[in-house]
């Protein structure tokens, strides 16, 4: 599977989507260039397919890659399991992929880079 590198190294790029992943399983919602979501849905995608599943072996993968906290909230980790696991994952249960919505809001006012909104359907 090709993907774009984003400017940053394996590392940086694995950081920067846990960050991403956990505050959207927080907020439900967040903005970000249209690079960044495009990628970032496959991570979403499993986490809540993980969820959906529901097992321990689910969870503890699901906490392998979630945050311990997330970056501008003070909910830990365990409050981000919680809501994919009791609240995401059972509001999917009959859907089978599909999860995240793009909604187009413009370019950036410094660089003029593409924004979105990244979103639960």
């Amino acid at each position: 599977m090709a993907y774009k590198k984003l400017g940053r190294n394996s590392a940086q790029r694995k950081a920067m989507f846990r960050d991403l992943v956990t505050d959207l399983i927080i907020n439900e919602r967040i903005e970000t260039t249209e690079a960044k979501a495009k990628e970032l849905r496959p991570f979403v995608e499993k986490m809540i397919t993980l969820g959906k599943r529901g097992d321990l072996h689910a969870r503890r993968q699901a906490a392998a890659f979630v945050r311990k906290e997330a970056a501008d909230t003070e909910e830990t980790e365990q409050d981000a399991l919680q809501k994919l696991f009791n609240d995401i994952a059972g509001r999917y249960e009959e859907r089978q992929g599909g999860y995240t919505r793009i909604r187009k809001i413009g370019p950036r006012r410094g660089d003029n880079a593409p924004m979105v909104i990244i979103e639960f359907v």
